[in-house]
């Protein structure tokens, strides 16, 4: 991303469309949606090639979906030219995620400090029935 634009306004290049997605939300079948003051929203389906050897969708779909978004909400509190890397994702699956529905990963910024920002995530359908939540701790690069 652009060392000129803050965390912020990266992230809304990204959901306007003015930036590329990146390739791992493109992979994944993740739409960049809102982002608010603290909060993130995506969009992510998966489909068949996001499957298990059983059939169902795998976990690190899941996982992958909650890592994009604890990480854009903190990435989103950045100042221009400052980074970040997932340094812990901690993941609870409550049900399968559904193949072919479209579901909505929700983040959330906790805390930033100088050296760690903390969020958390959760993908849960339209009528809020949560699929799976996620607390995350990154690394920032100052």
């Amino acid at each position: 991303m652009s060392k000129q634009l803050s965390g912020y306004e990266e992230i809304q290049a990204l959901i306007s469309g003015q930036s590329p997605l990146p390739s791992m939300a493109v992979s994944m079948g993740m739409e960049f949606a809102e982002l608010g003051d603290g909060t993130m929203l995506i969009y992510a389906t998966a489909d068949e090639r996001h499957l298990n050897p059983m059939g169902g969708v795998h976990g690190g779909f899941a996982a992958t979906v909650l890592d994009s978004v604890t990480g854009c909400v903190v990435h989103a509190a950045l100042a221009a030219g400052e980074s970040y890397g997932t340094i812990d994702l901690a993941v609870k699956m409550m049900r399968p995620i559904p193949c072919n529905t479209r579901l909505r990963a929700e983040g959330k910024l906790l805390n930033i400090s100088r050296s760690l920002g903390v969020s958390e995530g959760r993908i849960v359908d339209d009528n809020g029935k949560l699929y799976a939540h996620a607390t995350c701790t990154c690394k920032l690069i100052r």
